[in-house]
């Protein structure tokens, strides 16, 4: 590989992009807002649970029932109080005779709930796919930014981290794992790769940041048949086969491409070669999640937020479905 020279050109005009599709874009966006993406003709025949009874307290509603309500929650940000009543009004303005959960209820049903991610069909039953990972924070309790940058914090802040694996060509999330403030970003690898192949979706690349570099990581998308694309840290050494020669590993050929013009002048040509900036589609589905949905979780149990993680994956998913710009480079 030669080393790209106007990479780093401070006089590099940047790059604009045009949507090609703005018309269906812009009803799309619309159509998100619509009630009717989130009422199926098929709500009332399974609103109710059907089961057998057990000892004990009987369970009335369905988890599609529960689900449909947190997802109303999570798109319209209504309080529990305010969903009951929500809901309430919408069917008598339709002229459902159902009955809604008490806000109680709903709360209660939350921890443990399953609650499918929505993937689409032409991901399950489509090519392998380039899968990016990343992770970011959602906060749980805490000052405001406003605040701590004007004054300083004087109370505790906490966040949980929520894990995502997204594929780069449609932005949908094909997996998600929320964890606490102190899980490695690397150690959840392994559970993002099951729950995508779980999902019936086949991966032929993923990309990641450096906090991914690590054995463990190589070696399992190397077991996988994934092609990685991870760029090793600075300091990265050689592995050393027996005969004390570097071995075929994957992390060898990266450093060998970047080794070739310098690491300093050939890093950014590694990551044009192996596509490394479509990375940034992760981050994308990060800020899609915080401007929609916010950037706080409302939850305060863990198990709960967790069910309330994934309905809000669900939703970017619905939402990504609905409406997805159509872009190209004019300049």
């Amino acid at each position: 590989m030669t080393k790209i020279d106007s990479i780093n050109d401070p006089n590099k005009p940047k790059a604009r992009y045009k949507v090609t599709n703005w018309k269906e874009y812009n009803a799309g966006l619309k159509r998100r807002g619509s009630l009717t993406l989130w009422l199926d003709d098929s709500i009332s025949t399974n609103w109710y649970h059907i089961g057998p009874a057990k000892r004990g307290g009987q369970i009335i509603y369905s988890s599609e029932c529960i689900v449909l309500l947190l997802t109303l929650k999570a798109v319209f940000r209504l309080p529990f109080r305010q969903l009951t009543g929500f809901a309430e009004s919408v069917f008598a303005l339709m002229g459902v005779d159902l009955q809604v959960p008490s806000y109680t209820q709903i709360c209660r049903r939350q921890s443990g709930l399953k609650v499918p991610l929505g993937i689409s069909e032409r991901l399950k039953n489509g090519d392998p796919i380039h899968l990016v990972v990343d992770s970011s924070g959602l906060k749980i309790y805490g000052e405001c930014e406003w605040k701590v940058r004007k004054h300083g914090w004087s109370k505790r802040r906490t966040w949980r981290k929520i894990h995502v694996g997204v594929d780069e060509k449609t932005g949908e999330i094909t997996a998600q794992v929320l964890t606490d403030n102190k899980t490695d970003d690397a150690a959840m690898l392994n559970q993002l790769l099951a729950d995508t192949f779980d999902q019936g979706v086949n991966i032929g690349k993923l990309g990641a940041d450096g906090a991914y570099d690590h054995y463990d990581c190589w070696d399992t998308l190397q077991e996988a048949k994934i092609e990685p694309i991870i760029p090793p840290r600075e300091n990265a050494m050689f592995q050393l086969g027996k005969d004390g020669l570097p071995t075929e590993h994957p992390r060898n050929r990266a450093l060998e491409i970047i080794d070739e013009g310098g690491q300093e002048a050939n890093r950014e040509g590694w990551k044009i070669q192996s596509g490394y900036h479509r990375r940034s589609k992760s981050e994308n589905a990060f800020f899609r999640w915080k401007t929609i949905l916010g950037e706080k979780m409302y939850a305060r149990e863990f198990g709960n937020q967790k069910t309330e993680a994934a309905v809000k994956t669900a939703v970017l998913n619905k939402f990504i479905q609905i409406a997805a710009p159509k872009s190209v480079k004019v300049a």
